[in-house]
Parts: C-alpha cells; sequence; structure tokens
C-alpha cells in the first residue's frame, strides 16, 4: 500500500484529525447550539486558518455540544491547538452567558489551563496519521451519552465478522485488531487483540459504564485505525455536571472495514448510559445534522456521522475552500433505527424512576442519590 508523504523543506509529515468538543452552553435547556455560538467556533478556527496553525476545519453540533473538527500538522496533544479550543470554548460560554443560556461553560470544568485540555471537561479524540492512497475518515459525535456508548459499535465493527464482512472476505484483515481498554474507575489501560481474545473483550467492553474502547489498531502493522474521547466529567467533577458526550474518528478501507460496515451498527438501536440528567438507560438514535436536536426527556439520546476525505493534511474541499463533509446519517437507510429509537424511549419511559430505566446505585453515586441516603442514614434499622 502506497503511503502519501507530504513533504516540506525536505520534512517527512504527518496528518493530525483533531476532533475538541465542549458544552459551552444551549438554547432552551439541554437542546441545540445556537447560531452566535457557532460563529464564533467558526470566525476563531478561520483565523488560526488563516495564521497557518490549523490546515482545514469544520464547525458543527451534536446536541448541545460544540464540536470543532481541524486538521493540523502539529501532533497529537499540541499545546497550541489545545489552547486555540480552550480559548474558542472560553469565548464562546461569555457568549452563552451574556446571552442567558442555559449551562453557559458547563464543560469548563477547572480554570487553570496549562496547555493540555485532557481533564480539563472537553471531549478531546486525536488521531495522527501517515496518509494513504485514499484515507476516508468518518467522525462520530454523541449527545446524552457515555464514554462507553461506542464500546458496542466498534466491537462489531473491529471484532464482528457478522458486522463485517472484510474479518472474512479482505485477506488484509485476517490479522485481526487490537484494542486498547481503559478501566475509568483504576485509570488503567489492558491491549486485547481479537480474535484471540475475543471472549475477554467482550467480557470488559459489556461492562461499559466503567471500561471504553480508548484505540483500535491493525494487529498485523500497528496501523491506528480508530480514537475515541474516554472523558469522564463526573470522575472530574466528582459529581453530576453533565454526561460524557463522547467523540470518535475512524478510518475506512484499505486494509481496514469499509464504511458501509462501519456504518452498519447502527441500523438498529442500541441502549447507552446517559439521557435525562445523565442518570438513564437510553436509545441510541442515529440522526444528521438538521435533526441534532434533543427533545422528549431530553433525548432520545442523539450521534452524528460526518465523513470526509483527507487530502495532503486537508479536508478534501472545493474550488472555493469549503470543505466536503457528507452527513452520513442523513439517509432513509437509518429511519428503522430512528423508529427503533422512539418506540424503545416510549416503552422504557414507562418504568419512570424504576431499574432498569434509571442506572445502577453505583452510577449514580454522582448525582443526588447519596445525599438521600445521608438524609436517611439514622432512619435504617437491622432487619
Amino acid at each position: 500500500m502506497r503511503v502519501i508523504q507530504l513533504q516540506y523543506e525536505g520534512r517527512h509529515v504527518k496528518t493530525t484529525i483533531s476532533v475538541i468538543k465542549c458544552d459551552v452552553g444551549s438554547l432552551v435547556g439541554h437542546h441545540i447550539v445556537p447560531e452566535p455560538l457557532l460563529e464564533i467556533a467558526q470566525n476563531q478556527l478561520a483565523k488560526a486558518k488563516e495564521a497557518k496553525l490549523i490546515n482545514s476545519f469544520y464547525v458543527f453540533n451534536a446536541g448541545d455540544d460544540l464540536e470543532l473538527l481541524m486538521t493540523h500538522e502539529k501532533g497529537e496533544g499540541n499545546s497550541e491547538i489545545h489552547t486555540l479550543a480552550w480559548n474558542t470554548f472560553q469565548e464562546a460560554a461569555e457568549k452563552a452567558k451574556a446571552l442567558k443560556l442555559y449551562g453557559a461553560g458547563q464543560d469548563l470544568l477547572k480554570n487553570a489551563f496549562s496547555g493540555n485540555i485532557r481533564g480539563m471537561g472537553p471531549g478531546v479524540a486525536e488521531m495522527e496519521i501517515d496518509e494513504r492512497r485514499s484515507d476516508p475518515i468518518i467522525v462520530f459525535a454523541a449527545d446524552k451519552a457515555s464514554a462507553g456508548s461506542f464500546n458496542y459499535p466498534l466491537y462489531r465493527i473491529f471484532a464482528d465478522p457478522m458486522n463485517s464482512a472484510g474479518l472474512v472476505i479482505d485477506t488484509s484483515m485476517f490479522h485481526g485488531f487490537k484494542f486498547e481498554v481503559l478501566d475509568s474507575k483504576k485509570n488503567e489501560r489492558v491491549i486485547l487483540k481479537s480474535p484471540e481474545e475475543l471472549h475477554e473483550l467482550v467480557g470488559l467492553l459489556g461492562s461499559s459504564t466503567r471500561y471504553t474502547v480508548s484505540r483500535i489498531w491493525q494487529a498485523k502493522d500497528h496501523l491506528l485505525c480508530a480514537v475515541t474521547s474516554t472523558t469522564k466529567l463526573s470522575l472530574i467533577a466528582g459529581k453530576y455536571v453533565g454526561k460524557d458526550d463522547p467523540v470518535a474518528i475512524i478510518r475506512a478501507q484499505h486494509g481496514l472495514p469499509a464504511v458501509g460496515e462501519i456504518l452498519v451498527p447502527f441500523l438498529h438501536t442500541y441502549f447507552v448510559e446517559g439521557w435525562m440528567r445523565g442518570s438513564h438507560w437510553g436509545p441510541l438514535m442515529p440522526v444528521a445534522l438538521k435533526d441534532s436536536k434533543c427533545t422528549v426527556f431530553d433525548g432520545p439520546p442523539r450521534m452524528v456521522a460526518l465523513g470526509f476525505q483527507v487530502c495532503d493534511g486537508h479536508i478534501a474541499n472545493l474550488k472555493d475552500g469549503k470543505p466536503m463533509v457528507a452527513d452520513l446519517f442523513d439517509d432513509p437507510a437509518f429511519e428503522l433505527a430512528r423508529r427503533e429509537a422512539t418506540e424503545t424511549a416510549a416503552m422504557i419511559r414507562r418504568m419512570g424512576e424504576f431499574q432498569p430505566a434509571r442506572l445502577s446505585q453505583e452510577a449514580m453515586e454522582y448525582t443526588t442519590l447519596p445525599q438521600i441516603l445521608e438524609k436517611l442514614k439514622d432512619r435504617f434499622k437491622p432487619s
């Protein structure tokens, strides 16, 4: 497989894709990012592009989360890129306060910014790559969902031959993939290889409230295939301040799952942790950008999928410089999943505040439940 090498003054340059998101304020509750905040982000990133800090960008929203998609050549975790995102979110949050929008600056949990946005509240997914002959990329962004929301589709995409035919048809995929799994409680990581350690992998990923996929590589050559944000807001703040609303970047084709194989797990809905007050199980609804806004019980949880091509360090664009981005869930093929999500949401809401509609007691420890237990502690007697 030929690798395109960008040469600047004789230096080999890799392309970095960064997706950084933050809830800086929303119109009418936890509903949608309003236009004035999107404009601030658009203007800030346009200035950064003009200053050659970034090569290209695309601003969008996933529900009430402001999403910054950028390509550049500065690598993962770069302080200039993270400072750009932080300052953009700060300016948008100030505008949200001025407009008295709901939850202004909600995800900006710390003030002492030191050049890396990780651990500060906003979610981050970054991938540094050597560009291939053609590099299709899909960015997923969820709202009202937890960091573990990608466990199920990533397992289907990279480990399940009943989903991804390439695992049995494409010889370049025969060697399988390596999954880096994060234990959010202990802040530890383990790498498991599929298919050899498939059962162990499912054992961990099935406990999506604790274990999350952070990275996936091709087993035969360690090619980076997928990255996710793994920020757990409650573990940073010590209390409930909003759901994690994760993002993911996935590469496709040429020895990796095809775009269609990456999308097929969303043909049906599946349950994710989050929804109202981050305390309920809800059915995920794949939606187009125009429907990326939460309503019923602050949901149902939504996910958008944007596809693009990386071209010489940029998002491939039109003659006028406008990036070519495909709104992949804007398709009747996903109407079944949307209908299932609506019907399942109506069904499970009949349970009210009784499990399994509400999360387990362990997952509720960052809500007001501990306060209820503290209030009643002297009234509990041996049975």
